[in-house]
C-alpha cells in the first residue's frame, strides 16, 4: 500500500494532511483502485472520478457524526478506503466481503444505504428534518449525480428542501453518465448550463474569488459574493439570447434559468471536480450558510485510467482486466450468448416483421440488450433515462395507440414502478410487454440488485401473463408469444450465458398458461417425485432428476413455463400421482410459484406434499459467485435431494406412528 494511503485509517487522518500530501493520496488512492479492482471488478470509473470530492468532503466534514448520502453509492468505494475499511478492501464485492455499496450495518460512517438512483435528496431531507426536530447541528451532505436527475424522485425532494429546512448541502456530481450517456432535456440543460459562456465566467470568477480568501473569511465573504453577485449574474444569464439560438422559455429567457434556485436552493458553480483547494474551499462555504445550497462540481468518470476513460460505460462497472490494457478476458469460443444478448437481438427480429413493436430501456441499453435495437432501427428505440414509473406509463401511452412497447427494465429496478403496473398496465389491460432482466441474482451487487420478488409482486395482479423460459430458445418463443398478446405479459430471465441451445429459424407461438411436460413417469416401482423447475432452474432439475433417479426414485420434470396463468391440470394430475412434489423457481419463497401449487392443491384438497425449493424469507446478501449463494441456502443438487430424502423420512415415521396409534 503506498505511503499516504497507509497513514489514513480514519476520516480524522486525513485532516492531518496538506493539500500536497492530499495531492498525492489522490493518486495512491487511484492507483489502489485502479489494481485492487482488476483482480475482482466492480465499479471502477464512478469512483476514480469522485477521489479529489471524497477527499475534500472528509477534509471538511467530520463522519459519522456528519452525515453522507450518497445517491446509488456504487461511488463509494473511496469512502471506504478512509473510513478504517482499507484493509479488507481486496474483499469489495466478494463472499464475506466488503459491499460494493453503502450499507448501514457496515460502518458507522455508512449513514444510509443505497444502491437505485435518485433516492439521495429525499432522504437526505428526512435527515435534516430530523435533526432539526431534535435541535442537533450536524451537517448533511447528498451527493447525487446527474443521471439522478432523471428520476422524479429528486424532483419530489427539491420541491421540498426549501420549505422544509435551512441547512442542507447538495453536491450535484456531473459526469454526463450514468452507466449510459445520460439523456434527455436535464442532460441537454446540464450541459448548455456548463458551456455556456456567461456561466464559464461566473465560475472561473468564482474559483479566483475563491482562491484568494484566507480560510478564516470564506464562510462570510462567499455568503455576501452569493447574495450580491451570483444571484443577479444568474439572472442576467437567464435573460440572454441561446448562444445555439434556443427556443424563447416564455418569460423573455431562453431556458437557462437555474432549476436549483428557482427552487430556494443556492447554486454554486460549476466548479472543477477534481481541484482540491477549491472543493475545499466551496464546502466550507457551504458548511457555514445558512440557506440550503447545491454545489455543481464537474468530474471525469474514469479519471486517471487510460482505458476507462476512453470507454466509461464498460468501466462503469466490470469483472476482471488487465491493468496495463484495460482488456477483459474473452468468453471462451463455445460459451453460449448471454440472456440479454438473445433477447435484444430477437426484438430487433420482431421488430423488422412487425411495425407495432417498440423498445424501451430506462437508461440500461447494453444491460438489457436494447442496444441492438438501437443500432438497428434507432427510430424504433426510446432511452428514458433513470425513470422507471416514466418508463412503465410512457409504454402504456403508447400500448393504447394500436404499439406492443417492450420494456426492458431489470426485474429490481421494476419494483420501483409497481404501481404504474398495478394501475395502468393492468386495471387497464394493455398490451405492455414487461422483459424482466436480472431475474434471480445479480451476486456480487448483491441484495439491492437481487431480482428476487418480481414472481410474487405480479402473481396477485389481475390480467396480467407471467412467463419464465428454460432455454434461450424459449425465451424467442415467449417474446413472441407475448407481442400476439392483448394483455400485460412478463417474462422474467437471469443473468449471464444461457443455456447454449440454438434457436430455431422460426419462433412458435406457446398455449397460454400450458407447461410442458419434459419427462414422465417411468413406473418402475419407486417412489414418485414430480420436479417443477421453472425458468432457469430447469438445469438444476434435471441434475436432482438424474440423481434422484441413480437412488432408485421415479422422477417426473414438468417445465411449468407459466407463472400466471398456472397450469392447473398438468399440476394437479402430477400432484395426484405422485408421493411428492419438488417445486424449484429462483425467487422468494412467499408469495412466490410453490405458493401457487400449494393453493391449488388446498382449492382440490390434494394431500401430496409439495417441497419448495427458493430463496427464504431474507434480503441475500452479495457473495463472489450465485454458486457460492446457492450452496448456502441449499439450492443445490445435494440441498434438494437431501430434502426429498428428509420429507419421506418424516412421512414414514409418521405412518409408523398412526399405526402404532392404531393398534393401542
Amino acid at each position: 500500500m503506498s505511503r499516504y494511503l497507509e497513514m489514513v485509517d480514519s476520516p480524522a487522518h486525513v485532516k492531518k494532511l496538506t493539500l500536497e500530501q492530499l495531492t498525492q493520496l489522490a493518486e495512491e488512492i487511484r492507483q489502489e483502485l485502479i489494481t485492487v479492482l482488476a483482480k475482482h471488478g466492480g465499479h471502477l470509473g464512478p469512483n476514480l472520478g469522485v477521489v479529489e470530492l471524497t477527499l475534500a468532503l472528509h477534509y471538511v466534514f467530520n463522519t459519522p457524526r456528519d452525515k453522507f448520502i450518497w445517491d446509488v453509492s456504487h461511488q463509494v468505494y473511496v469512502h471506504k478506503l478512509l473510513t478504517g475499511r482499507k484493509h479488507r478492501f481486496d474483499s469489495i464485492r466478494s463472499t464475506g466481503g466488503l459491499s460494493g455499496f453503502a450499507v448501514r450495518a457496515e460502518s458507522e460512517h455508512d449513514c444510509y444505504g443505497a444502491a437505485h438512483a435518485g433516492t439521495a435528496l429525499s432522504a437526505a431531507l428526512g435527515i435534516c428534518a430530523g435533526r432539526d426536530q431534535r435541535g442537533s447541528d450536524e451537517h448533511v451532505v447528498a451527493i447525487f449525480g446527474d443521471g439522478a436527475l432523471t428520476n422524479g424522485i429528486s424532483f419530489e425532494a427539491l420541491n421540498n428542501i426549501a420549505p422544509t429546512t435551512k441547512r442542507f448541502i447538495g453536491i450535484l456530481n456531473d459526469n454526463e453518465w450514468g452507466i449510459a450517456k445520460n439523456v434527455g432535456a436535464i442532460a441537454n440543460y446540464l450541459h448548455r448550463l456548463i458551456t455556456h459562456p456567461s456561466y464559464n465566467k461566473l465560475a472561473r470568477d468564482f474559483e479566483r474569488f475563491v482562491r484568494r480568501l484566507p480560510k478564516g473569511e470564506i464562510a462570510m465573504k462567499l455568503a455576501h459574493k452569493a447574495e450580491e453577485g451570483f444571484k443577479g449574474a444568474i439572472a442576467d444569464v437567464a435573460l440572454q439570447p441561446s448562444p445555439s439560438g434556443g427556443e424563447m422559455d416564455g418569460r423573455g429567457g431562453y431556458g437557462s434559468s437555474l432549476i436549483f434556485e428557482e427552487m430556494g436552493v443556492r447554486y454554486l458553480g460549476p466548479i472543477d471536480g477534481h481541484n482540491l483547494p477549491l472543493l475545499i474551499n466551496t464546502l466550507e462555504f457551504a458548511k457555514a450558510y445558512d440557506r440550503p445550497v447545491v454545489i455543481h462540481a464537474l468530474t471525469q468518470k474514469g479519471k486517471g485510467y487510460a482505458a476507462a476513460l476512453k470507454n466509461p460505460e464498460k468501466f462503469h462497472g466490470l469483472g476482471p482486466y488487465d491493468v496495463a490494457t484495460g482488456a477483459t478476458p474473452p468468453a471462451p469460443p463455445d460459451a453460449p450468448p448471454n440472456w440479454q444478448d438473445v433477447f435484444g437481438q430477437a426484438l430487433v427480429r420482431l421488430c423488422q416483421k412487425d411495425n407495432s413493436i417498440v423498445g424501451i430501456t430506462a437508461a440500461m441499453p447494453s444491460g438489457t440488450g436494447l442496444k441492438y435495437l438501437e443500432q438497428a432501427m434507432p427510430n424504433r428505440y426510446y432511452d428514458v433515462g433513470i425513470a422507471e414509473e416514466h418508463a412503465v406509463l410512457f409504454a402504456c401511452g403508447m400500448a393504447t395507440m394500436g404499439f406492443h412497447p417492450v420494456c426492458a427494465i431489470y426485474s429490481t429496478f421494476l419494483q420501483r414502478a409497481y404501481d404504474c403496473i398495478v394501475h395502468d398496465a393492468a386495471l387497464q389491460d394493455l398490451p405492455v410487454i414487461f422483459c424482466m432482466d436480472r431475474a434471480g441474482l445479480a451476486a456480487q451487487d448483491g441484495p439491492t440488485h437481487h431480482g428476487l420478488f418480481d414472481i410474487a409482486f405480479v402473481r396477485p395482479v389481475p390480467n396480467c401473463i407471467a412467463m419464465a423460459p428454460k432455454d434461450e430458445d424459449e425465451l424467442v418463443d415467449m417474446l413472441f408469444t407475448a407481442s400476439h398478446e392483448p394483455h400485460p405479459t412478463f417474462i422474467r430471465y437471469p443473468r449471464g450465458p444461457a443455456e447454449g441451445v440454438p434457436l430455431k429459424e422460426q419462433p412458435r407461438l406457446i398455449e397460454i398458461g400450458k407447461a410442458e411436460v419434459i419427462r414422465n413417469f417411468t413406473n418402475n416401482g419407486g417412489l414418485k417425485v414430480a420436479l417443477f423447475p421453472l425458468g432457469n432452474m430447469m438445469a438444476l432439475g434435471r441434475q436432482v432428476a438424474t440423481q434422484l433417479s441413480a437412488e432408485g426414485y421415479d422422477v417426473a420434470i414438468i417445465n411449468p413455463r407459466f407463472i400466471k396463468p398456472l397450469d392447473a391440470a398438468v399440476t394437479r394430475f402430477f400432484g395426484e400421482a405422485a408421493d411428492a412434489l419438488v417445486s424449484m423457481e429462483d425467487g422468494i419463497l412467499q408469495g412466490g410459484y410453490g405458493s401457487a401449487i400449494l393453493e391449488l392443491f388446498s382449492e382440490q384438497r390434494i394431500s401430496t406434499p409439495v417441497i419448495r425449493i427458493g430463496w427464504p424469507d431474507q434480503f441475500i446478501e452479495h457473495a463472489s459467485t450465485t454458486e457460492d449463494l446457492r450452496t448456502k441456502y441449499g439450492l443445490t443438487v445435494e440441498g434438494t435431494v437431501a430434502r426429498v430424502r428428509a420429507e419421506f423420512a418424516r412421512a414414514s415415521v409418521q405412518g409408523h406412528s398412526a399405526i402404532a396409534q392404531l393398534r393401542q
